[in-house]
């Protein structure tokens, strides 16, 4: 081996949640040195080859010798020496004339937005289960709009989603809604198409389709390609009318995004020519900069264009809900490999690794996530530009950015090409410069972060995202204290979307599940929790599904946390949890609908003592 693995970042080893110390194997060292293009030395874009510096605002920075500087603004200066202290937050670049170089210079505020007296309930949502009588098979945009207009009037103060990333084109329609084909664009099923432009204009054939997509609600199992088919349809009928009447907001829209937009409108037209995944394509299309792409996407100029339009629609629908009531979107871990964001940032992935978690007593052989990371030093070499527009697009129309694995930018488990997680190893991202960028795009979009700091978490990384002005994400089911000792900066729950509901916990009917399932639960401890919240609660052992709930949302009111959100799975006492991990096709992952539509959630006297609960704690 010719390389040092640690100086590329590669971990040692790790300790495991008991404490065992696990060596790294030389096989998967090597493994990932290969796949980072290490052929001895030192990793790319170090010294006086950084192309990127990241700096606090205020900082002492040196160019060591004459400078231009053009701030992102368009001004421009002139000088020697130290930087001028008072540069503005943003991206400007730096041209060194003694190196032939420029640099890029991100200046951040080193900590995210946060307001000091930040004080709020909530409820968080799986916003594809949350269906009106009017939406198509699944909850979309106009129903977030008129949730967070009841739930901002009953006292709410946001609305936390599950991640709107654009699934892979076409069909099947992938469920989770944690394995996007891009994290950057949306996913058009969102629409409601009774309010895109001109929607009145196609008549009859939109009453048909409406008849069409309604009916779908008769099923609870979502239907995701039968939804993918009528909003096709609705929208090709749409685009051939109003293509030409198109003004300057989308227009904005398409400048605002720029290159982005127009590598994923070109990938998605190129998806519907030649299928998936793009790495089967031609070998000419395989990369967005290839001249044959260029010449494909303007022979399909308007095919591009309608894929443009359709991100549009969705821009305007997010920003009319979240005028409504601040939203908090979900930012996954990680993107398919086969999706658009592979495609188009393809420079800046490790290719043929995924991501995942290392063994441990609850799953002996890990978890394989199959999902591909940032190479840290490639992205490095991309000005962390990938890494920009996907915290800006988290970001976007939001009051906040729930950062799924936040740990991630920290380190990262990989599994080598062709391993299992039982081979894996830790990988070092640059955390500072990582954390000063999300810190940067907070503070623009004036929305704070929460860190999904769940499970085995390394010293120290607590305490520095604490620092950062990153909330933490505590669970009643994890933690050993009850609520009201926990931490100030904090967005506390119950339960989140693949831990058991309340009602299912407490009746027994999660455990059944899992055992039916064949998933070999941990019964034990699941009766511990049981008895946990019965003394937490001080509700009787016999007591109703519906008390329970009621006294968990009181307990977990009296939390001195910043922000407490309650599901709405949890408020209709619903038993079964949307996702179950370890089961694919076994269970209706991601596909389950709440069991009645919105119009009765908002009279529901289950919900509204549940809201009454967070609202009289948190008064």
């Amino acid at each position: 081996m010719h390389a040092d693995p640690e100086r590329w970042g590669i971990a040692r080893g790790y300790h495991d949640i008991a404490g065992r110390w696990h060596e790294t194997p030389r096989a998967t060292a090597e493994a990932f040195l290969s796949v980072m293009g290490a052929d001895g030395g030192s990793p790319p874009g170090l010294g006086d080859e950084n192309p990127v510096w990241v700096v606090r605002r205020g900082e002492r920075v040196r160019a060591e010798g004459p400078f231009e500087l053009r701030t992102e603004d368009g001004a421009v200066l002139r000088g020697e020496g130290d930087l001028p202290p008072d540069l503005p937050l943003g991206y400007h670049d730096i041209h060194r004339p003694a190196l032939g170089r420029t640099v890029r210079l991100i200046v951040s505020p080193g900590r995210c937005h946060l307001p000091e007296d930040l004080r709020e309930w909530g409820l968080a949502v799986q916003l594809y289960a949350t269906r009106s009588r009017e939406s198509w098979g699944m909850g979309d945009l106009a129903d977030l709009r008129r949730l967070g207009r009841w739930a901002r009037g009953k006292g709410a103060g946001l609305v936390l989603l599950n991640p709107l990333h654009a699934p892979l084109p076409g069909v099947p329609v992938e469920p989770s809604p944690y394995y996007p084909g891009s994290r950057v664009f949306r996913n058009p099923l969102y629409l409601r198409i009774a309010e895109v432009p001109g929607a009145r204009d196609l008549g009859a054939d939109l009453a048909a389709l409406d008849a069409r997509g309604r009916a779908l609600g008769a099923e609870r199992r979502i239907d995701r390609d039968a939804v993918c088919a009528l909003k096709s349809s609705a929208l090709e009928a749409l685009w051939a009318l109003c293509r030409e009447g198109i003004g300057p907001e989308m227009e904005g829209y398409e400048e605002a995004e720029g290159e982005a937009l127009r590598d994923y409108a070109t990938f998605c037209a190129l998806s519907e020519v030649h299928g998936r995944p793009w790495t089967r394509w031609p070998a000419e299309l395989r990369h967005p900069r290839g001249p044959a792409v260029a010449r494909f996407a303007a022979e399909r100029a308007d095919r591009v264009r309608f894929h443009r339009w359709v991100q549009w629609l969705m821009d305007r629908q997010l920003a009319a809900a979240g005028r409504e009531v601040p939203l908090v979107q979900d930012l996954a871990i990680g993107a398919d490999s086969a999706g658009a964001d592979a495609w188009i940032w393809q420079d800046a992935y490790a290719s043929g690794v995924r991501v995942g978690a290392p063994p441990d007593e609850f799953n002996t052989q890990g978890q394989d996530w199959g999902l591909p990371p940032f190479d840290p030093w490639r992205l490095r070499l991309q000005l962390f530009e990938p890494f920009v527009r996907t915290v800006r697009a988290g970001l976007r129309h939001a009051g906040g950015l729930r950062f799924d694995h936040v740990m991630g930018l920290f380190r990262l488990f990989w599994i080598p090409p062709g391993g299992s997680a039982r081979d894996g190893a830790y990988v070092r991202y640059p955390a500072r410069e990582l954390l000063d960028i999300l810190a940067l795009e907070s503070e623009r979009a004036g929305a704070w972060v929460v860190g999904e700091d769940l499970g085995t978490v390394e010293d120290g990384v607590r305490e520095e995202l604490q620092a950062r002005g990153v909330l933490s994400y505590r669970l009643m089911w994890f933690e050993p204290q009850p609520p009201r000792t926990w931490p100030r900066q904090v967005l506390a729950a119950v339960t989140t979307h693949d831990l058991p509901t309340v009602a299912g916990l407490w009746n027994g009917s999660d455990l059944r599940a899992q055992e039916e399932l064949g998933l070999h639960p941990n019964a034990e401890g699941t009766r511990q929790l049981r008895a946990r919240l019965r003394d937490w609660t001080g509700v009787p052992d016999d007591a109703p599904e519906g008390e329970v709930v009621e006294a968990a949302h009181h307990l977990l009111a009296s939390a001195p946390s910043m922000l407490v959100t309650a599901t709405l799975d949890d408020a209709l006492h619903v038993e079964e949890r949307p996702n179950v991990p370890g089961t694919t096709t076994e269970w209706p992952n991601w596909s389950i609908a709440l069991p009645i539509p919105l119009e009765e959630i908002e009279t529901d006297p289950r919900v509204e003592g549940v809201m009454g609960a967070l609202r009289a704690g948190r008064g």
